[in-house]
């Protein structure tokens, strides 16, 4: 009798164990599945984070080539937005206290021109540096000789219908100019070929020889300026 209880309750233990069993490996299973689902959901997070990031950068690099662009397009508008000279024509006035000088725009019965052979141009000349005179002439600075003495004259090199100076870069020391102003005339040499800063005056400071002074920008760099200068060629 006390045999058969033993066997019993070693049956009842038996038969819970195995159910505590199937109980933990479903419990397990589960599990399992659980975490690879989170898994894979983590990884789809990752992917898509991580492809937002790249589109977001994408994006940034495209905006930056898209202003740089932009800028550089600017860059060329500012280049010759300095076609405006008053600015360094004023400058010298007020340092040099220089007497203003009559500016009429309108000058009458007057040949006033300059040629230059080796880049092909010929343009006449009229008095200021303002926008609406260089839109239409190289102009010349009121401040400056219009006969003996310095001649200072300025003029668009691009991005205008009139870019008189456009080759003026292309000039060597020796090339020849010709200036003429009524029945002043005189033939020029190129003697030297600056870049100078847009607020360095001291060029057209009137000198004891025949000078002529050549202003125009300089491509992409707004804060200077090409300056050619050529004197008197006395014939021998």
């Amino acid at each position: 009798m006390e045999k058969n209880k033993n066997t019993s309750f070693f049956s009842v233990v038996f038969f819970l164990s195995v159910i505590c069993f199937v109980v933990i490996q479903i419990f397990i299973s589960k599990y399992h599945l659980k975490l690879k689902s989170n898994t894979e959901i983590g990884k789809e997070i990752l992917r898509k984070n991580t492809q937002s990031f790249l589109d977001e950068e994408i994006s940034k690099k495209s905006n930056v080539e898209t202003n740089n662009e932009s800028n550089s397009n600017n860059n060329d508008e500012i280049n010759e937005e300095d076609s405006d000279y008053s600015e360094i024509s004023n400058s010298y006035k007020n340092s040099n206290n220089v007497k203003e000088i009559n500016t009429e725009k309108t000058i009458t019965n007057v040949r006033w021109q300059i040629k230059i052979p080796k880049i092909n141009l010929i343009a006449n000349i009229q008095e200021g540096t303002d926008k609406e005179t260089l839109n239409k002439y190289v102009g010349h600075f009121e401040e400056t000789q219009k006969e003996e003495g310095n001649i200072g004259l300025a003029g668009h090199n691009r991005g205008y219908e009139v870019n008189y100076f456009a080759r003026l870069r292309e000039l060597q020391k020796g090339d020849k100019i010709i200036y003429q102003y009524n029945n002043y005339k005189k033939t020029y040499e190129v003697i030297r070929i600056l870049i100078i800063k847009d607020t360095n005056w001291e060029v057209l400071e009137n000198t004891e020889e025949n000078i002529l002074t050549l202003i125009t920008c300089v491509e992409n760099e707004p804060e200077y300026r090409r300056c050619v200068q050529a004197e008197e060629l006395i014939e021998k």
